[in-house]
């Protein structure tokens, strides 16, 4: 059985449950705090960085592309025209890069500094690095979420789905980031229309709907995230 060590407010362990919900796989979920860095944890993975996921209890799979090509090895490649990565190698190209822009660039950019101000900082020690959050690091990252947005704006508007015609590890890529986002009530997606209607869209399907479901304690959703047509 799959064993999946996450965070509800991990973007890269948001993304392997949606491929794992994608593919109808059941899993067991061990939430993490990784700045604790548990022992047990740090047996799995020295770097304490999630997820880490485990089959039968076999050896470690370690961060959210490796998890990712494994389950579509294993998984993916008897789903056929549901397959989440494409059998075209372009095809796969254009998919891995954008994956890798949202769980990369955008989360390096935004998402990690929004939660660890707003959320982590809460839940951490003063030894771990809570406190107060540190509203210069807000205000960059709100900055940089502008310029995310408009580009997925435009993928939107120009594609049926983010990579393509078919939904991708893109769209789940991306979605793992927006959700944590628009749970903190940080996206305006009035002024982005066209990726407002991609996130309705993929938010109605049954792989989200764990994920519409959590709370952080202590910090309650903005009203919309659970709405479907919002």
């Amino acid at each position: 059985m799959l064993k999946l060590h996450h965070h509800p407010m991990s973007a890269a362990s948001r993304f392997v449950r949606l491929v794992l919900g994608e593919y109808g796989e059941r899993a067991e979920y061990l939430e993490e705090r990784p700045w604790e860095k548990r022992r047990d944890f740090l047996a799995l993975n020295p770097a304490a960085t999630l997820p880490v996921m485990l089959e039968d209890d076999g050896p470690a799979i370690v961060g959210a592309t490796v998890a990712g090509e494994y389950l579509d090895e294993t998984r993916g490649v008897f789903q056929r025209d549901k397959r989440l990565l494409p059998e075209k190698p372009l095809e796969r190209a254009e998919v891995r890069r954008l994956t890798e822009w949202f769980l990369g660039k955008l989360d390096s950019e935004v998402t990690r500094y929004l939660v660890r101000e707003r959320v982590f900082k809460l839940e951490m020690s003063a030894d771990a690095g809570g406190g107060p959050p540190d509203a210069s690091a807000i205000r960059a990252a709100r900055a940089n979420l502008k310029h995310h947005l408009r580009y997925l704006g435009w993928l939107a508007e120009s594609r049926d789905w983010l990579a393509g015609p078919r939904l991708s590890y893109a769209d789940l890529a991306a979605a793992a980031e927006l959700s944590i986002l628009d749970y903190l009530g940080e996206i305006p997606w009035e002024k982005e229309p066209a990726a407002k209607d991609w996130y309705m869209r993929i938010k109605s399907r049954p792989s989200f709907r764990p994920l519409l479901t959590e709370r952080v304690r202590g910090l309650p959703p903005v009203h919309h995230y659970v709405q479907l047509d919002f």
